[in-house]
């Protein structure tokens, strides 16, 4: 597991649920007082049996009978009445408490940094989300309730039991701690393996969201096979290990109901010698039998629940290990923002920074520094690898660097909140991302409360208009997943667009046109040189057509600048660039 595994203890890890039941109270103490009601109407049921059958029914006169069958029928309707409503009320809680963590963990991991998704899997993440708070909706919504219905029934009837008979009770107990002990020697054994059994099926759905986002790349190798064998290893191990847990589960309920229904043999073995002695009535007797029945369903039922408990908190903790993270990305106590959105762009100053990734020991960025004026084009170029697309990641402050600053007109974007430093910068990247959407809600995700005609303007900026309109329902066209509709050029229009409409002051190019035919780059060239008026702009490209016509150029070779020029003069300087050039560029 990528995340860091914690040592709660089971009080410790049920915790985690606590926050959200507390905007819950009422309902939760009506559910408590459905319980409680239900408890002891069924514990008046035993009662109501010991008063027929001692009164008899030769003898007695029909307002004794009626009276005796009426408080029988209040009880069958409270009991009725009050099942009803904790079911009601116990599964709306589970619900309910169970889409306040499904949000609370989805919304934390959002806002954590680009470092923690180094290292784990998406399909992960989703499996918490969905098993394993499904597991706790199990939990609150059904578990809980019949384990504290019966705990109650479990605590009364053996009250009632000595009230009966304290001779007979003391050999319910001694049966009872014959039952808990075992069960709770294998009680440990499940919560382990529920919680591995969880872990392998999170490798699973982490596999298969992997492989179905790469499906093309895996039809065109013709890989199918192969990987269908993984993905059924994978299903297989969590088979095998859920097969494991269900067995130690189906153990412990064993135990606990042989146990418990074999103190009811011997009750009734020793309460029928008991009644032939005279030493209690026939009525004495069946209450007795009847909360000795209620006693052991009540254990039979709390064992199978501590099975149940035992999954859930194993999901309890692998959610708290989520809603515990820390993004190493944080927004200062106070944070500054810049006096008014400057008119002419951003006045951009980057000083002595180095950086490395921290799943990489190996430097990025080796004292890296170059001021941009308000409105100036710089582009950066240079070989894969030298640090150009870190550099954009930086300055978005998803990583920091380890030494050295970024400064925006003057104030460092470690001072400023992270959400309005990220409004102020637009990216075009060059691994485009389309979301599951129509083309009109794709590009106006830029801009969320974006008129139609804003978004409209946009696409014919980025050229974008002249295809969505040919789609069959325009922008209302849905886009398939990931934008499967689209070819990639369409797509990286649509991204141009959506940049263009969050109209920032400071505007990244991470090969924008890379995917463009050259009719495709003609327009889009001529889009990017309108929105790059009255902006700051940094452009990572290959293109002569954008390094040609940029203010500056930054040769970046090993995460260091080696060269700085505009392209006349750095063709001239016959270094890096000129060779880069001779290599790439076409009308060289």
């Amino acid at each position: 597991m990528m995340v860091k595994k914690s040592n709660l203890s089971k009080i410790g890890s049920l915790k985690v649920l606590l926050p959200f039941f507390t905007p819950y109270k009422k309902y939760f103490f009506i559910a408590v007082f459905s319980l409680v009601l239900a408890a002891c109407a069924t514990l008046a049921v035993p009662f109501c049996f010991r008063q027929i059958i001692n009164l008899g029914f030769s003898s007695s006169s029909s307002s004794q009978i009626n009276a005796t069958f009426i408080n029988l029928f209040l009880v069958a309707c409270a009991v009725a009445f009050s099942t009803a409503l904790r079911f009601y009320m116990v599964s709306w809680l589970g619900e309910r408490i169970t889409s306040d963590i499904k949000k609370a963990v989805y919304e934390h991991v959002l806002y954590q940094s680009p470092e923690f998704f180094e290292t784990t899997q998406s399909g992960e993440i989703l499996s918490r989300i969905n098993t394993d708070t499904t597991l706790i909706q199990t939990l609150v919504g059904t578990s809980v309730s019949m384990a504290i219905r019966n705990a109650l029934l479990l605590i009364g009837g053996l009250v009632m039991m000595f009230i009966t008979s304290a001779k007979l009770s003391l050999f319910i107990l001694v049966m009872l701690l014959l039952t808990v002990i075992p069960t709770m020697i294998l009680g440990r054994r499940v919560r382990k393996l529920s919680k591995n059994s969880q872990d392998k099926i999170a490798d699973a759905s982490a596999l298969a969201g992997e492989k179905l986002n790469a499906i093309s790349t895996i039809q065109s190798f013709t890989n199918e096979s192969s990987e269908t064998k993984l993905f059924n290893q994978y299903v297989e191990t969590s088979f095998i290990t859920a097969r494991v847990r269900n067995l130690a589960r189906a153990n412990l309920t064993f135990i606990a109901i042989f146990l418990g229904f074999s103190s009811i043999i011997l009750i009734l073995w020793l309460g029928a010698y008991a009644v032939t002695r005279n030493e209690m009535s026939s009525g004495e007797l069946t209450q007795f039998i009847l909360y000795t029945v209620i006693v052991a369903g009540a254990i039979a039922v709390v064992a199978e629940v501590i099975g149940d408990t035992q999954r859930a908190i194993g999901a309890s903790e692998r959610l708290l290990e989520l809603l515990q993270l820390n993004s190493g990305i944080k927004n200062p106590i106070t944070p500054k923002s810049l006096p008014s959105l400057p008119a002419q762009g951003i006045h951009l100053a980057i000083q002595n920074l180095s950086f490395r990734y921290a799943s990489n020991p190996n430097a990025v960025l080796s004292n890296v520094s170059f001021e941009i004026n308000p409105g100036e084009r710089v582009a950066i170029v240079g070989p894969s690898g030298a640090g150009k697309t870190s550099l954009f990641q930086l300055l978005l402050r998803f990583y920091d660097p380890q030494s050295g600053t970024i400064k925006l007109n003057g104030i460092d974007i470690k001072d400023m909140n992270l959400q309005e430093l990220r409004k102020l910068i637009g990216i075009v990247p060059q691994d485009v991302v389309i979301f599951s959407t129509n083309a009109l809600e794709n590009i106006r995700y830029g801009k969320e409360d974006a008129t139609d005609e804003e978004v409209f303007h946009a696409a014919n900026l980025a050229a974008a208009d002249e295809f969505i309109t040919r789609l069959p329902d325009g922008y209302q066209t849905f886009l398939g997943d990931r934008g499967m509709r689209l070819s990639g050029g369409q797509k990286q229009r649509i991204v141009i667009a959506r940049a263009l409409l969050k109209n920032p002051p400071l505007l990244l190019l991470d090969e924008a046109t890379s995917a463009l035919d050259a009719e495709s780059e003609h327009l889009v060239q001529q889009a990017l040189e309108v929105a790059m008026k009255n902006r700051t702009t940094l452009v990572i490209a290959h293109r002569l057509s954008t390094v040609k016509q940029a203010d500056r150029i930054i040769v970046l070779e090993h995460g260091r600048i080696i060269e700085t020029g505009t392209h006349a003069s750095l063709i001239d300087q016959g270094g890096l660039y000129s060779n880069l050039a001779k290599l790439q560029f076409t009308d060289n």
